[in-house]
């Protein structure tokens, strides 16, 4: 009889749990639980297939160096737009500065 008490209560633990992990609110993140595995050994075969996935890419000297490059030419353009962010808020800025001045 103790022994049926207490998987209940391990099931209304685990319920309780359940319903606290659900995402609050409806931010841009809020349902990425829902992409996940539930059950541990789902977790596992998932983790296992990303590790073999990463010793592939790794171990294979092209397809790491065709990585490489292309993730310095993402970096290069994401530093390319950024650089011409701060040249149009600077723009922008000395119009400002501009029209101040001119009107006093």
């Amino acid at each position: 009889m103790a022994k049926k008490k207490h998987k209940k209560s391990k099931r209304e633990r685990r319920r309780m749990l359940d319903q606290n992990a659900q995402p609050q609110g409806n931010g841009p993140l809020a349902g990425l639980s829902r992409l996940l595995p539930e059950k541990t050994s789902e977790q596992f075969l998932l983790g296992a297939l990303l590790g073999a996935a990463a010793t592939y890419i790794l171990a294979d000297e092209n397809l790491r160096g065709k990585l490489l490059k292309s993730g310095i030419k993402l970096y290069s353009c994401v530093i390319g737009g950024i650089e011409e962010m701060k040249e149009q808020a600077a723009d922008i800025q000395a119009e400002i500065m501009a029209e101040q001045t001119g009107a006093i």
